[in-house]
């Protein structure tokens, strides 16, 4: 099981400040969508360029042209990029191949999705690499989570790895761990702390014993 920080509301040198402080306890740094708004790839290479001992992943989430934005993505040094799964076929086909071919992976964001079996047994066979349960901030407003759509995709999944995502904090993180998925996304739960390296070295404590 592995701990993803995401970095969605600072710019490029209050991530690597944060990430700094961090870093020991993560395995991977997740440039969030709105730092990609403002910032553009180039937070993706910065970061990777200061921290290259982790890995970075890009949170395009992307819904078209593919091939193209992955490509993009690994350029600038992303080692996992995002797409939507209520992409079309053919746009996470080329997402998986060209992230196939820069030796890079694919997280499918499952926020929206309405069929979560039934797409991500789809998704499975197209090849991509993380399936990731996501209550939006829109949903956690009104209390939402994921454990049961992790629980569905736990089951029907052969390849894919699984990753949940959304508003984990250190209180809910047992509850999490106990659903097993590959990958536990945090943000606020890490970033909105007072003693971030504390509660991160705690999480990380709690993820590695499983």
């Amino acid at each position: 099981m592995e701990l993803q920080l995401a970095l969605d509301l600072v710019n490029i040198p209050e991530a690597k400040e944060l990430v700094k402080e961090v870093e020991e306890y993560v395995d991977i740094v997740e440039i969030g969508t709105p730092v990609i708004i403002n910032e553009g790839l180039r937070a993706v290479k910065e970061i990777k360029e200061a921290f290259p001992h982790l890995k970075v992943l890009a949170d395009l989430k992307v819904m078209d042209a593919a091939g193209y934005e992955v490509m993009k993505a690994s350029e600038a040094g992303a080692d996992i990029v995002t797409i939507l799964g209520v992409a079309e076929d053919m746009t996470i086909k080329g997402a998986v191949e060209e992230a196939r071919k820069q030796q890079k992976k694919i997280l499918v964001d499952m926020i929206a999705v309405k069929d979560i079996e039934g797409r991500a047994k789809e998704l499975d066979a197209l090849g991509v690499d993380y399936i990731c349960v996501h209550t939006g901030y829109d949903l956690q407003a009104v209390g939402k989570n994921s454990f049961e759509d992790l629980a569905t995709i736990k089951r029907v999944v052969k390849h894919a790895k699984t990753a949940v995502a959304g508003g984990i904090k250190l209180e809910t993180l047992p509850e999490v761990i106990k659903a097993q998925p590959d990958l536990v996304i945090v943000g606020g739960g890490i970033t909105g702390q007072e003693d971030k390296k504390a509660v991160a070295a705690e999480m990380h404590r709690l993820i590695k014993q499983g």
